[in-house]
């Protein structure tokens, strides 16, 4: 059999999906979600409201993923419901905007760190990142059963070192006060939702395994929910820490707000800490990023000749090695492109939020697309209160793209050029096939 195989658990999964969430923005926008906001009571509850919409877009995906379980996940979905075109469109986003961009990202914040605990010359940062994706590639090159372990291991690493942090910032002598009554700002509202949403995203990638989950029927809408669940316990109670420890003026002026938390209660060694943890995080991020990502490439190339390369499955590796490969191959290429820019983690988020959001809201709206075009599929797992609960999701998704278009620039630009580049290859696919 050449195909993916049903070897990932509950446990897993739900490992796989709080390490697809939780990374680097919990340790850099809640400053600016202070900034933004500049009251407790907005903050927190901005971190719960993030959470909770993470909840209602995870019930959505539970139903899709367990009706129709494929390694395309979103890719999948979109086939089904709009067809080969759209389908295209979104696996070409994927391979060279989307999840390339988003591995670019995380292996650019992943060099900052790591330079910064063994510095390697003005090129160490962009040294480390290629590190990065270069040996996480391999880890999912030789197998799934090494990148799962790897992936379980880090995570377990990352949640002890996450509740250290929590206890830490209450152990602190406590600068929380009261919220003077302020007005609520909707624009400053809305725009601290798009960084708490960018950091609570990625928990759609669990979709893209969910034909290699046991009992998936079962498993996959309870590791979406268990796994949201303990991140948004997680993102609300370290915010808290946050605040108590440093007050909101000092989240909002913090650069550096976990080894801030860190340092007055366990000294420099806090800070050293707090710097392990991030990349720890940030390497458990990566290596799920590249493990789910390369499912798209190979559901695109099992369905598209000229990229039917991309369709070999390994059964002893129980992966799709020339997706990942090219994959890695891309995600380099972006790494090398962006040393041009003086921020390289903003130049990619910039460049791939835009085509994020676009195709997120076409798949919650293939939610309605499928019920009413495959009412007699078997359903494990019905999306509750709908359509109540789609629609909000839908709502959301579309409010974020059109803040992601109107406050980024040049690179969301970048990101939607080469989305339309697809088009020359889509229109020859039809001319060919």
């Amino acid at each position: 059999m050449t195909g993916p195989q049903r070897l990932l658990s509950l446990v897993d999964t739900t490992a796989i999906t709080v390490g697809i969430v939780i990374g680097a923005g919990i340790f850099s926008f809640p400053g600016l979600v202070a900034n933004f906001l500049g009251r407790a009571d907005l903050i927190i509850a901005v971190w719960v409201a993030g959470g909770v919409l993470s909840l209602i877009g995870a019930l959505c995906f539970a139903e899709l993923a367990t009706a129709f379980p494929d390694p395309g996940g979103e890719y999948h979905f979109l086939h089904r419901a709009y067809g080969r075109d759209c389908a295209f469109m979104y696996g070409w986003a994927r391979m060279t905007v989307i999840q390339t961009g988003s591995i670019a990202t995380l292996s650019f914040v992943f060099g900052d760190y790591a330079q910064q605990m063994a510095p390697l010359g003005a090129q160490g940062p962009f040294i480390y990142a290629v590190l990065a994706i270069v040996i996480l590639t391999g880890v999912n090159i030789v197998g799934l059963r090494e990148a799962k372990w790897v992936q379980n291991l880090l995570e377990a690493g990352a949640i002890v070192g996450l509740v250290i942090l929590i206890v830490t910032g209450f152990a602190g002598s406590g600068a929380i006060v009261p919220a003077e009554p302020k007005p609520v700002d909707l624009g400053m509202l809305g725009l601290a939702m798009v960084f708490v949403m960018f950091t609570y995203g990625g928990w759609n990638e669990a979709a893209y395994i969910s034909a290699e989950v046991k009992d998936g029927s079962r498993n996959m809408s309870r590791a979406l929910i268990y796994g949201l669940g303990v991140v948004m316990i997680l993102y609300v109670l370290i915010n808290v820490a946050y605040l108590y420890g440093l007050g909101v003026e000092g989240v909002a002026k913090s650069r550096a707000i976990g080894a801030d938390i860190m340092r007055p209660v366990l000294g420099e060694g806090g800070a050293v800490f707090m710097n392990i943890l991030i990349i720890v995080v940030i390497l458990t991020s990566i290596n799920v990023t590249i493990l789910t990502g390369a499912r798209t490439s190979f559901a695109m190339g099992r369905d598209f000749k000229p990229f039917r390369f991309l369709a070999q499955w390994s059964d002893g590796r129980a992966q799709p090695v020339r997706a990942l490969q090219l994959q890695g191959a891309i995600s380099l290429a972006l790494i090398v492109a962006s040393l041009a820019s003086q921020d390289g983690v903003r130049s990619m988020v910039e460049y791939l939020a835009p085509v994020f959001w676009l195709f997120f809201l076409l798949v919650g709206i293939s939610l309605f697309v499928l019920r009413k075009r495959e009412p007699d599929a078997t359903r494990p797992f019905r999306v509750p209160l709908y359509p109540i609960t789609p629609i909000i999701f839908c709502a959301s998704s579309g409010y974020l793209l059109y803040a992601s278009l109107s406050y980024h620039g040049v690179h969301a630009l970048a990101g939607v050029v080469v989305l339309a580049l697809g088009l020359p290859f889509l229109i020859w696919i039809r001319k060919t096939s």
